[in-house]
């Protein structure tokens, strides 16, 4: 939200009283409290008749320090609020005559004791050496209020030059945020606006530090567009709470914004493979299903998840949990049947209760549904008629919910595709007595937690996976997250990618999207070229809205190509398992966008058109008809994945695919483990494994982990590199049938 006009004046019908200079400070052990007036102080009669903001500084955990501003003290919070994680960090406070700094770690914040306003944040590299991150100055600390009664409060830190922003979610502009005025709201509005399912109040830099707004209520974030140099941040009401995470590295900050956070769970071996979708509003029963599978397992197409889409359930009745009697009379048989081929199987739900689901009187008699302040249900006719919500703040409303999806688990369902969650009311009374404008947001945290505690209990730790639309901070503990609803187009192809690097900036760990895109059909070039993006990303789904994904529907080509990228994926699971446990372990994420491997590189901070899969594989998705891709390697000698082509680094390239190729190079110096089985993921992954060793002059590890399918390590494997001779050692654990090859092609 700008509270100015231009630089000089403050918006008609606001006033805006910001920090003038420090007044009073308090300092314990851990902690710095500072009182700022809004106007200097010179006399007893300056302390008449205007604020005083209190700012104090402690931290939570080594190199973080939490920031709180506050006018008025006595204001209702009434949560939610997130869940924030913190350790007993070893905390100093120092004071001289210009200055009062808190130290934790490798992070400082310095307060000014002047009459300006000033402090600045340092970090300090790992010699020892300090440099500015940001500060906040003259006026930036701020409380607004309006003519109408209402106030916020504001931060502005500065954006030193060359500070680039990221994150804040999976949104699908530019993925630079500088220049943007962003608001953390969740909407269900597609991946062409500036619109967002998963709004996280979470910005990464370039410069070494990220900034947590710990609110769960709307956030606005003005970067670099209300004043060029600041990236300004605002929320309601007298008080706000921010956290400056140091790292230097960005991929430090994210850790340590994940520990704050969550972590990623584990996801099951299972999920790393092919999953096939109903769509959406096409016509399909049983028959259909058998078919899908048959035509998949004719062409030795590798499937590992049937996903069905919301017409598993009558229409009129969502959400009610019955299979449609019509067109599933055995569901029961049907699930036998389908996990007798070696599949799992994964349903569409929602946490939305139609009119005339059999569940809805029910819940209104339990009192299970979000109610208006009159005390009648709240409902409306958007996507089902006299829709309700259930009331995920009530624990008995989610434990009577999660009963009704374990009913599916006894059937034979192994997850959940948690559609929806941002269609959440703000004019209504929640049965904890949550803000209702805090609960916009926080509503899909409790739908997801919900559903997949249930399926930690029943399916076990490391066998839970949800494939989720909606989310907000914390909600990277709860994977699989998708892209949402995008067109068939090259362009919706780019801005799923933009969405993707944004969110895992913002501390989700995997990414996935419909390959081909949800809205309309795509054509057969379109289609293979989004095969070979989706089945290079963590999680790989075939799912349209009207029209099937069987790649025969396409054409047969399209099978061809999907079997290629299917087998490559398979063969790549010791990689990316070993990227899954290292989430886990650090948060750092498996799709990574270029300047999270490359911080060293100018050129890569604004890359938005490829990513990293894990450290070792650049991938650069061709986003137009034709073949043609320009990329960018930096320096060293780089490999082709698929054909052992070499092209030198640190400058640009411009290259033609065919459709059985996609632009995907292996960093120099990297040890890729790769299996020997490429129809399923969930195989002993250190059994027959080959080391494919790039340019072993530039080895960058001497370690390669291999994990088992069901947590845990099943080996650790020491590579040493002379000149071209590289040699592998199985240090403990097993790895029969060791191969070590130097610069050859995967496939």
């Amino acid at each position: 939200m700008k509270f100015s006009d231009g630089y000089w004046l403050t918006k008609t019908g606001l006033r805006v009283q910001g920090a003038s200079g420090v007044h009073e400070v308090e300092t314990d052990a851990d902690a710095v409290r500072v009182f700022a007036s809004v106007r200097p102080v010179h006399s007893r009669g300056d302390t008449l008749d205007t604020a005083l903001l209190g700012v104090a500084f402690d931290s939570p955990a080594e190199g973080v320090i939490r920031v709180t501003i506050e006018r008025h003290a006595g204001a209702l919070d009434r949560g939610p609020h997130f869940a924030v994680a913190g350790t007993a960090p070893a905390v100093s406070v120092a004071r001289d005559d210009d200055a009062v700094s808190l130290t934790s770690g490798s992070l400082t914040a310095r307060v000014s004791l002047g009459e300006e306003w000033r402090v600045d944040f340092l970090g300090a590299s790992d010699a020892g050496d300090q440099s500015l991150l940001t500060s906040s100055t003259w006026r930036s600390v701020a409380h607004v209020t309006a003519d109408t009664g209402e106030t916020w409060v504001r931060e502005q830190l500065t954006l030193e030059p060359g500070t680039l922003v990221y994150g804040l979610g999976e949104r699908f502009g530019a993925f630079v945020k500088n220049g943007q005025s962003i608001d953390i709201w969740n909407e269900d509005g597609g991946t062409a606006s500036e619109q967002a399912y998963k709004n996280v109040p979470f910005y990464l830099t370039n410069r070494g530090y990220g900034v947590f707004v710990d609110h769960a209520e709307r956030v606005s974030f003005e970067v670099g567009s209300e004043m060029a140099s600041r990236t300004q941040f605002s929320v309601a009401g007298e008080r706000m709470t921010y956290y400056l995470i140091h790292g230097p590295s960005p991929k430090e900050v994210l850790a340590r914004y994940t520990a704050l956070t969550g972590r990623p769970a584990r996801v099951p071996a299972w999920s790393w493979g092919l999953w096939l979708s109903t769509s959406f509003t096409t016509d399909y029963d049983e028959a259909t299903v058998t078919s899908f599978i048959d035509g998949m397992a004719e062409r030795d197409l590798p499937l590992s998840v049937f996903h069905f889409d919301c017409f598993w359930m009558r229409g009129f009745h969502w959400s009610d949990f019955i299979w449609d009697p019509a067109t599933f009379p055995d569901p029961e048989g049907m699930l036998r049947r389908l996990h007798e081929r070696d599949l799992k199987v994964c349903v569409w739900i929602n946490p939305y209760i139609a009119q005339r689901s059999a569940l809805f009187e029910e819940a209104r008699t339990l009192g299970f549904l979000v109610r208006r302040r009159d005390g009648s249900v709240w409902q409306w006719d958007r996507w089902q008629a006299g829709m309700a919500l259930v009331d995920f703040t009530n624990p008995a409303a989610r434990n009577w919910f999660a009963g009704k999806l374990k009913g599916l688990l006894d059937q034979g369902v192994d997850a959940f595709k948690t559609d929806f969650g941002e269609r959440i009311p703000t004019d209504v009374v929640w049965h904890d007595g949550s803000d209702p404008q805090k609960m916009h947001n926080f509503y899909t945290q409790l739908y997801n937690e919900t559903v997949f505690d249930l399926l930690e209990r029943e399916r076990g730790d490391g066998d839970a996976v949800v494939f989720a639309r909606s989310a907000t901070v914390g909600g990277q503990k709860f994977p699989v997250h998708w892209g949402g609803d995008c067109e068939s187009s090259y362009l919706a192809m780019a801005e799923s990618l933009r969405g993707g690097l944004g969110l895992v900036s913002s501390g989700f760990g995997y990414w996935s999207h419909d390959i081909g895109g949800f809205e309309g059909t795509p054509d057969p070039d379109l289609f293979k070229r989004w095969i070979a993006f989706g089945l290079l990303s963590s999680h790989s789904r075939l799912h349209g809205s009207k029209s099937y994904r069987v790649p025969w529907s396409v054409d047969e080509e399209s099978s061809e190509v999907l079997r290629v990228f299917t087998r490559l994926k398979m063969r790549l699971m010791p990689y990316l398992a070993a990227l899954g446990e290292a989430n886990h372990a650090t948060g750092v994420p498996v799709m990574r966008p270029m300047m999270l491997e490359f911080p060293e590189d100018p050129t890569a901070h604004t890359l938005d058109r490829q990513y990293m899969l894990g450290p070792d594989l650049l991938v650069a998705p061709i986003l137009q008809p034709g073949g043609e891709v320009t990329f960018y390697l930096p320096a060293g000698v780089w490999t082709h994945a698929q054909t052992g082509e070499t092209l030198t680094g640190g400058r640009w390239h411009t290259k033609t695919f065919d459709y059985r190729h996609a632009a995907v190079y292996v960093r120099p110096g990297s040890v890729l483990p790769v299996g020997s089985i490429a129809d399923r993921p969930d195989y002993a992954w250190a059994s027959d494994l080959t080391l494919h060793v790039f340019e072993p002059d530039a080895l960058r590890t001497s370690e390669v982990l291999v994990p088992a399918p069901h947590g845990g390590h099943a080996a650790r494997i020491g590579v040493r590199a002379s000149g071209l001779d590289v040699t592998a050692t199985v240090l403990d654990g097993a790895a029969p049938g060791l191969t070590v090859l130097t610069g050859a092609m995967i496939g």
